[in-house]
């Protein structure tokens, strides 16, 4: 059952929502719903109608694609708090661009896209808002690709990393990672022995220390200079 007020509690800081107006905010939120999931279970497949985006409550999900021979590459991983799929609803005819699986159990805050555009149509202030917020995550995504794309795995396994600490974070931080490292492993497209002959040279450095699947990062600028 949905919770209002922690729904409202949730989104109130996604950038997708910090721009609307407390009225606006009221408003969306009787079109938008709670969807749990389980590990493994296909949420969505590339090419269905897309009638809602998503953020991530808890658990974690994979976006990914399958080439025609069979193989799976993963386009991202997505942990809680991170959004995915809200470029669909301006599409002329929304449809997903990947398919999407749940890697652990969780649930997903689900937005209907019809409701939010037609939101957006209200105000032009809120538009360039909430456009000028997605602009700023295109730009970051172009620089995943190239790091996936122009980089050595080292650099990917990095940058990788960094990707998991929270904006402006500083000194030492302890981050968990969201998937197994075979999952990791695809979505750097490298293979999983590299990632982990990776993982231990950064630790050999000191510039990690690695438990299982958490990561201590005891400097997180001397972390980052290496991407340069």
């Amino acid at each position: 059952m949905n919770d209002p007020a922690q729904l409202a509690r949730d989104l109130r800081h996604h950038y997708l929502f910090a721009a609307l107006s407390e009225g606006q905010r009221a408003r969306i939120l009787a079109h938008v719903h709670i969807r749990g999931f389980n590990a493994a279970e296909l949420l969505f497949s590339q090419g269905d109608p897309a009638h809602a985006f998503f953020v991530l409550q808890s658990g974690a999900v994979k976006l990914y694609r399958v080439s025609a021979d069979g193989q799976e590459k993963v386009m991202r991983l997505i942990r809680p708090g991170q959004s995915f799929a809200e470029s669909v609803m301006f599409m002329d005819d929304p449809r997903y661009p990947v398919h999407c699986t749940g890697i652990e159990n969780g649930a997903l805050i689900s937005i209907e896209c019809r409701a939010f555009v037609e939101l957006l149509k209200e105000s032009f202030d809120t538009s360039r808002a909430v456009m000028a917020k997605m602009a700023q995550r295109i730009q970051a995504h172009w620089d995943e690709i190239e790091a996936l794309t122009l980089q050595n795995s080292r650099y990917r396994v990095v940058h990788y990393l960094l990707t998991l600490i929270p904006e402006g974070s500083r000194g030492a931080i302890t981050v968990t990672l969201p998937a197994r490292k075979i999952v990791i492993a695809a979505q750097l497209a490298v293979t999983p022995e590299t990632l982990s002959r990776t993982l231990r040279t950064l630790s050999d450095e000191e510039l990690i220390e690695v438990h299982e699947d958490v990561v201590r990062i005891p400097d997180v600028g001397r972390l980052q200079k290496h991407l340069h």
